[in-house]
């Protein structure tokens, strides 16, 4: 019958301990083979601790939006840029990254574990050999003749689970298994996330270079000129130099953006899981630019109503509270005694083999009640209650941190697109501006710190335009993780 509360099955536990009462434990108990199997399927009985049920929070309103986050919960997020070397990348990463190799590791650790609770609670069968030398006697009657004994006895072991210690035990590492996974779920989406921002600032690198390169050649062509007209006297030495110290201020420029590329690269390198060799002599491939990068252009309004259950993080969360509640069953489980029964299959095989039956099988009960721990049972309950308040505190935490993540996540695309467009103005003014001064200083209406000036502030632009990009692009990329990227396809259990 099923029972109230945590209950399982009901057993009347008056007459079982009544049974092993009648019957001391060292004593074997004739049993068929058929009645130990039928006992052990029956001795089921109740669960201690409270039954896990999932916390109720305070949630603002979801929105209805999966078509509009589709894109960004692919399993292969990533491709939405549409640039095939980021794609080819990312693969090489989830293959060889080493955090993620070792989330796999952890992942398998925990699978093993759980196997080996779950196997803690199912009979366990050994083999026993005896041999022996000497007389024996027949119905009285010694036989002279000296006999060799051998047997041979399966011995079968079983802990009976009244009190459901060990199945709270196998929810426990269960739980423990999948806050594994979700944890290697959570590792390679961080990891991807990473490889894609690292990339995006590699092409943002490489196009402010290629801005700083531009500026050089036409400041070379100012200082040719000016070079020139200085050896005519036409120009003072100061104004020379003037042009020269700005030139050598973009040359520094240049060469920094050199030195960050570089590390760029090797810490790419790194995070794609790549060889020491690769990583000191490859340089790392790119595919479009940054300017040629697809950016989708939609982008969702309102927290979608999946974000709560899908996140890896909150997912392992919750899986790690669930494990603390079987845990508390298990530790309440302590009160109460323990049955262990063992049981023997044999057979004998000798000269006294017609003197004695070939099978026989005996049944022994061992029961253990605590009495006095010390105190310790009492603490281990206290230490799983509050290991229970840990595990709910910091569930609580996730869900808080995820929809402030989402909530960020959608504010800062429609900011960054904002300033892009901002920037791209200013931009598109700067260059204008600079093509005037450049006509009004090679008619002699300016001089040339009004020129410089002018080059200055459209360098600036341009780099600020090239930056809003990057922002862009990674606003996008980090609202993907936010969501947590690729659940829809991916199933944690």
């Amino acid at each position: 019958m099923r029972s109230k509360g945590n209950c399982e099955l009901q057993i009347n536990s008056k007459r079982l301990f009544g049974f092993f009462s009648r019957y001391p434990a060292s004593l074997p108990l004739c049993i068929p083979a058929s009645a130990v199997i039928a006992l052990l399927l029956l001795l089921t009985g109740c669960l201690m601790g409270p039954n896990y049920k999932k916390p109720v929070e305070d949630l603002p309103a979801a929105a209805d939006n999966q078509n509009e986050i589709a894109p960004f919960i692919k399993h292969n997020w990533w491709e939405m840029f549409q640039d095939p070397v980021l794609n080819s990348l990312v693969q090489e990463t989830l293959a060889g990254n080493k955090d993620i190799q070792i989330a796999l590791a952890r992942v398998e650790e925990a699978q093993a574990q759980f196997k080996i609770t779950r196997a803690d609670s199912m009979p366990s069968l050994n083999m026993g050999f005896q041999g022996t030398y000497g007389t024996a006697s027949n119905d009285g009657v010694i036989i002279e003749q000296p006999v060799q004994l051998y047997t041979t006895a399966p011995v079968i072991s079983y802990e009976l689970d009244i009190w459901g210690k060990q199945r709270r035990l196998n929810q426990s590492a269960k739980a423990r298994y999948f806050s594994t996974k979700a944890a290697k779920d959570l590792t390679e989406l961080i990891v991807t996330a990473n490889v894609v921002n690292a990339y995006f600032l590699l092409l943002t690198l490489d196009a402010q270079l290629e801005i700083v390169k531009d500026t050089l050649e036409s400041y070379g062509q100012i200082v040719k000129v000016y070079r020139d007209r200085y050896k005519a006297g036409y120009i003072e030495e100061l104004d020379l130099r003037r042009v020269e110290a700005d030139m050598q201020s973009v040359e520094v420029s240049k060469i920094d953006l050199e030195r960050q590329i570089s590390q760029a690269q090797s810490a790419l390198a790194v995070l794609a899981g790549k060889t020491p060799r690769e990583i000191v002599e490859q340089q790392m491939q790119r595919g479009k630019k940054l300017e040629e990068v697809y950016l989708i252009p939609n982008i969702p309004e309102g927290i979608p109503s999946k974000v709560l259950e899908k996140r890896a993080d909150v997912l392992q969360a919750e899986e790690q509270l669930i494990s603390a509640n079987a845990q508390i069953g298990a530790a309440r489980a302590s009160y109460f005694p323990q049955i262990s029964l063992t049981g023997e299959a044999g057979y004998v095989s000798n000269s006294l083999t017609n003197l004695m039956d070939a099978g026989i099988w005996s049944l022994a009960g061992n029961l253990v009640q605590p009495l006095f721990e010390g105190g310790k049972i009492k603490a281990m309950n206290k230490q799983a209650e509050a290991a229970y308040k840990e595990a709910l505190a910091v569930y609580e935490q996730t869900v808080e941190n995820a929809f402030k993540d989402v909530y960020d996540s959608l504010n800062a695309n429609k900011m960054y697109r904002e300033i892009y467009v901002a920037a791209d103005l200013q931009a598109k003014a700067m260059n204008r501006s600079y093509k005037i001064a450049a006509d009004q200083f090679k008619a002699g209406l300016i001089d040339t710190i009004n020129l410089l000036d002018v080059k200055n502030s459209y360098l600036q632009a341009q780099t600020a335009l090239v930056s809003a990009r990057y922002n862009q692009l990674t606003a996008v990329v980090n609202l993907s993780k936010a969501l947590g990227g690729g659940w829809n396809e991916k199933d944690v259990k």
